[in-house]
């Protein structure tokens, strides 16, 4: 698909997605606009017999402004609470920000994903994986501890000159009332202030490296976190400075933390190496290899603005298939740029068997919009009376479903549904 699919596509589109026979089609529906704030990956999850979701960011940030639209909204269906107005939605009582040095929660937040703990019956316990980004100023560096961010050579960021590049990490939340107010657990995943990519050499405009964009699923008794990579690999400095070095640590990477641990998670998690979940939470894994861009495709470094590569992974498991489909975005260049959305399978149950959770298949597009830039793709459960009773959500779905995403073009930013995702084989 080579054309805006939004304009000349009125039929259903059948998809290979190269693992076995499995399909997805694209059927062309009448467009959904959701009208509320969005900026992350749409985490859903049904609290009692309400289906509630969490868009919205939440926090300090010295670049775009202090935030309050990290809020919910629920209904009865599916449609009901997508269809609910800005002045409906609710902000809940979030963990305040503490000041630069002292311990607590640093910059802004993002609900990627909301995991509910099954021994829940009520459905209102509640764990969010945050996407959390922090700045030289609101992270400085501590020299006895090592932690926070130096400001030495930091890159420019998405404002222009005068603004700073924001360094993201990965957080848990709980929340024991159905998301009516939440209590920080802490940082799951980070990387440290040495494998920064500052200047001369980072021009993206975007991330100078950190860990983002995650999506959990459960499997077993782990939860398994799949998240943007975008540090170097080492000890950075602009003179050993390698590209392939740094593009070959870059993409889409996975860890995994007991869940047992998603009370105290900070130490717990553990990344994958390249033979097993043993790198520590804070150093250096590797990322999924079937979901890196070959350089001969135009795939490359993160830091160089104008090399291809996936980001935004949302994972969810497919009843109908028996199968993991993720959904992923592409960065085509500087300003996190990119118009088109991919699907990838993993036909294992089991994440935490072998090397389950690195058999990814390669990614295919599902939707091109040349001119626009297309971010934060997820499927969402249908009004279906089988989805309905069946209470499924982002992260649990069947033979249909609807994707949403971002879509942006000049200055028209809309979170969108134009089609219905159907799944099956032959």
């Amino acid at each position: 698909m080579t054309h805006d699919e939004a304009t000349s596509r009125t039929e259903p589109t059948v998809i290979a997605t190269g693992v076995d026979d499995i399909t997805v089609t694209l059927v062309p529906t009448e467009r959904f606009t959701f009208g509320s704030f969005v900026d992350c990956n749409m985490a859903t999850a049904w609290v009692g017999d309400r289906f509630r979701i969490f868009p919205g960011k939440y926090g300090e940030d010295p670049v775009w402004g202090e935030a309050h639209e990290l809020k919910h909204a629920d209904g009865a269906t599916v449609t009901e609470a997508f269809s609910r107005r800005p002045e409906e939605f609710v902000e809940p009582t979030m963990p305040p920000n503490t000041p630069p040095g002292e311990p607590g929660l640093h910059g802004a937040v993002w609900f990627e994903t909301v995991y509910q703990d099954p021994s829940d019956e009520s459905g209102r316990t509640l764990y969010a994986l945050y996407h959390n980004e922090n700045y030289p100023e609101t992270l400085p560096f501590d020299e006895a501890t090592g932690e926070g961010l130096r400001s030495e050579d930091w890159p420019p960021g998405l404002t222009g000159p005068e603004s700073v590049q924001a360094v993201p990490r990965i957080g848990i939340m709980k929340s024991t009332d159905g998301g009516e107010s939440w209590v920080n657990h802490g940082i799951l995943l980070e990387d440290r202030d040495e494998r920064m990519i500052r200047l001369p050499v980072n021009r993206n405009n975007c991330f100078p490296g950190g860990v983002g964009d995650p999506s959990a699923v459960a499997s077993g008794d782990h939860l398994y976190v799949f998240f943007g990579e975008y540090a170097y690999p080492t000890a950075w400095d602009a003179e050993s400075w390698d590209r392939e070095t740094e593009a070959a640590a870059q993409c889409v990477s996975v860890a995994r933390v007991p869940l047992a641990d998603l009370d105290a998670p900070t130490g717990a998690a553990r990344r994958w190496s390249g033979t097993a979940f043993d790198a520590e939470w804070d150093g250096v894994g590797q990322p999924i290899a079937s979901l890196r861009i070959p350089t001969s495709e135009g795939g490359g470094a993160v830091s160089q603005g104008d090399e291809l590569y996936y980001w935004g992974p949302s994972v969810s498991w497919n009843e109908h298939l028996q199968v993991w489909v993720m959904l992923l975005g592409r960065v085509d260049g500087s300003f996190w740029v990119g118009d088109s959305l991919f699907l990838s399978i993993n036909p294992n149950r089991d994440l935490g068997f072998g090397d389950n959770a690195q058999q990814w298949s390669t990614p295919v597009r599902i939707v091109h919009r040349p001119g626009h830039t297309l971010w934060y793709p997820s499927l969402q459960p249908t009004d279906s009376a089988e989805d309905l009773a069946a209470k499924r959500t982002c992260l649990r779905l069947g033979a249909e479903a609807r994707l949403f995403f971002k879509d942006m073009k000049d200055d028209e930013h809309v979170y969108i549904s134009d089609y219905r995702v159907e799944f099956g084989r032959g």
